[in-house]
């Protein structure tokens, strides 16, 4: 099992000029709770469930458990999935010795730009880049699977 720990930030300025790498997703929820999600997401050539669950006591870390599926079953069971799904590109910025992922989402959520840091832990210190916004960590408006509806 791993531990996820994470920050967003909503985005402010223009960063696309910093990203090293760009990756099309496409994703769907097969549950959805609280405190636990199973979700099946298909990048540019690659697929995944993901299994995240809440732990207790913990504010922002998440258990984690990633399994590659093959792209066509993917797509395949998408069609199981629940309705709504997540479309966006991804933008991969180092900073630091961190790495942002910055999120731009298409379709219903189009508008939305969202930055996230992976952290070793809760109170581990990164650069803020000047493109940051306003922090949107625990807020559910902001989560991937509450994006869907």
């Amino acid at each position: 099992m791993a531990t996820e720990t994470e920050r967003k930030f909503l985005v402010k300025n223009e960063f696309k000029h910093l990203a090293v790498k760009e990756i099309n997703i496409i994703q769907s929820y097969l549950s959805i709770h609280p405190d636990k999600t199973i979700r099946l997401r298909i990048t540019d050539d690659r697929a995944f469930l993901t299994i995240k669950s809440r732990i207790s006591g913990r504010k922002i870390a998440k258990s984690e458990w990633e399994f590659p599926v093959p792209v066509s079953d993917a797509r395949e069971m998408m069609n199981i999935c629940l309705p709504g799904k997540i479309v966006k590109t991804r933008y991969l910025i180092p900073s630091g010795s961190h790495t942002f992922e910055v999120d731009v989402f298409h379709d219903k959520n189009e508008g939305l730009v969202i930055a996230e840091i992976e952290l070793k832990s809760e109170d581990e210190y990164f650069d803020k880049p000047d493109w940051l916004g306003e922090e949107v960590t625990g807020k559910p408006e902001y989560y991937n699977a509450n994006l869907i509806k």
